[in-house]
Parts: C-alpha cells; structure tokens; sequence
C-alpha cells in the first residue's frame, strides 16, 4: 500500500518473485517482472490509491505464507508469498480480489 500511494514502481516489483503471478481487475493476469511493471506503470498513471483494509491472520507452512485482506469495497487479497534465502518474503501469488465475481 506504501509503495502505490509513494508511486513506487521498483519498491513494488521488490515485493515479487521476478516469475510471480499477480491476477488483477477481473481476471487479467500478470506474469512476471516486466508484466507486472505494465501493470503498476498504469496504476500510477491513473492516480491510484490504496487504504489499509482488515489484515487477517497470516498462514504459514514452512517457507510459505498465505496472507489476505477485506478491503472497505468489500473485496478481498490472497496472496502467497515464499521466504527467501535471505530470510526476507517475496510474493509468489497475487489475487487481487477473489470475491470479483460474485459481487
């Protein structure tokens, strides 16, 4: 959310595995770096903004984590992320809103 509102493209592409796949407005699907920086570049330019919404609580096995979140819309994230050698977590999965069919 940081990274949007900063206009952070590079921030944002740090978040993801560089093969990652993010699904996004209604079933488009992003796969990898360079699709997702299409992605974000339009999101920017359009003048998108994010608001915190309602984190769940993350779910973990081993090297990786589902987390989610209910938006103030009424949508909700999934994402999975995976630790990597770093220690650090990157995302591996992005669905930005698993509910856009059936509102």
């Amino acid at each position: 959310m940081a990274r949007v509102n900063a206009g952070d493209v590079e921030g944002l592409l740090d978040l993801f595995e560089p093969d990652a796949v993010m699904a996004y407005d209604g079933g488009e699907v992003a796969v990898g770096h360079d699709a997702l920086r299409r992605v974000f570049d339009a999101m920017l330019a359009a003048g998108t903004k994010l608001t915190l919404g309602d984190q769940q609580p993350v779910l973990r096995f081993g090297d990786l984590a589902l987390t989610s979140t209910h938006l103030a819309d009424g949508g909700i994230t999934a994402e999975v992320s995976r630790r990597q050698p770093d220690g650090t977590w990157r995302w591996v999965l992005d669905q930005w809103d698993v509910t856009a069919g059936s509102r």
